[in-house]
C-alpha cells in the first residue's frame, strides 16, 4: 500500500488554513493540523474522518514547533507539504499611537511563526530532497495600508519567501507565497457586521463583484504545490478579484471612464 503523502498546516482550525486542510484531505494527503485552538483544530480533524490528526502548537514557540515536526514525522511521515497560514488580523491604526504589546505580537505570531515552521519543517524537506512550502503572504504587502505590524510584517513574508526559494531550491524544495485581500472567512464577517469593516467600501475597489472564499486561496495553495507548478517558485501569487488593479485604476484623480 502506497503510503499518503503529508501536508501539515499551521492555523488549520479556522478560515483560510481550515479550507485548505480540508483540499489537501481531499487530494489524498494526510493532514497535520497545527493551531493553538485545541477545541476548534480537534473538530476539523475529527470531520475529516481519519484523514487529519490535530496536534496543539502555538508557533511562536520555535522549540515546541521542532518536537512537533518530529512527532509529525513519526506518526504520518515526512511533510511534503508545508502551509503557514496562522497568523493574526488588526484593526486599523496609526504608527505614532499604536498599541506596541499587540505589535510586538503580530510580527512574534505573523512572521516569526512562519520561519520557526519553515525552519522545522524544511529540515525534513532538505533530508528527503523535495518538498512544497506555501507562505501566507497578503495583497497589502504590495501598498501602504494603516495596519502598521500587519502590513510591514506580510511584506517582510514575502521577501522571506524569495530567500528560501532561493536557499531551498537546490534541494528540490520549492516556496511560494499567496497573496490573498479580504476573504470572506468567519472573523470578517463579525467585524463587518460589529461595522470594524465597511463592506461597501472593500467592495468599491475591487475588479470583480465578490470577494474570494476560503475555498478560493485553498484552491491557490493546492496549484502551487502540485506538479502543475513544478517550475514555479519563489513567487506571490495574488488571489485578489482585482484589488491590485482597481485600488489604483478606481481612484485615478483624472476620473475614471464608467461609474457604478
Amino acid at each position: 500500500m502506497t503510503k499518503k503523502q503529508v501536508a501539515v498546516i499551521t492555523g488549520g482550525a479556522s478560515g483560510i488554513g481550515e479550507a485548505t486542510a480540508r483540499r489537501f484531505a481531499a487530494d489524498g494527503y494526510a493532514v497535520a493540523i497545527l493551531d493553538q485552538n485545541q477545541e476548534a483544530g480537534a473538530a476539523v480533524a475529527t470531520s475529516l474522518a481519519g484523514s487529519a490528526s490535530f496536534y496543539a502548537c502555538d508557533v511562536t514557540d520555535a522549540r515546541l514547533l521542532q518536537t512537533l515536526a518530529a512527532k509529525v514525522e513519526a506518526e504520518l511521515g515526512p511533510a511534503d507539504v508545508l502551509v503557514t497560514s496562522a497568523g493574526l488580523i488588526p484593526n486599523s491604526e496609526g504608527i505614532m499611537d499604536m498599541d506596541m504589546a499587540a505589535h510586538d505580537r503580530m510580527w512574534q505570531v505573523n512572521y516569526n511563526g512562519t520561519v520557526h515552521a519553515c525552519r522545522s519543517f524544511g529540515r525534513q524537506m532538505i533530508a528527503r530532497q523535495r518538498g512544497a512550502i506555501v507562505t501566507l503572504g497578503s495583497i497589502n504587502s504590495r501598498m501602504p495600508l494603516p495596519i502598521p505590524a500587519y502590513n510591514m510584517g506580510k511584506a517582510a513574508i514575502e521577501r522571506l519567501t524569495q530567500l528560501l526559494a532561493v536557499e531551498l531550491g537546490r534541494h528540490g524544495i520549492r516556496v511560494n507565497s499567496v497573496g490573498p485581500t479580504y476573504v470572506m472567512t468567519p472573523p470578517l464577517r463579525a467585524k463587518v457586521a460589529a461595522g470594524q469593516r465597511d463592506l461597501n467600501k472593500i467592495m468599491a475597489v475591487h475588479a470583480l463583484k465578490q470577494l474570494p472564499e476560503p475555498k478560493d486561496i485553498a484552491n491557490a495553495i493546492a496549484f502551487l504545490c502540485s506538479d502543475a507548478a513544478a517550475t514555479i517558485t519563489g513567487i506571490l501569487l495574488p488571489v485578489d478579484a482585482g484589488w491590485l488593479a482597481g485600488v489604483s485604476y478606481r481612484t485615478y484623480a483624472g476620473g475614471v471612464p464608467w461609474q457604478e
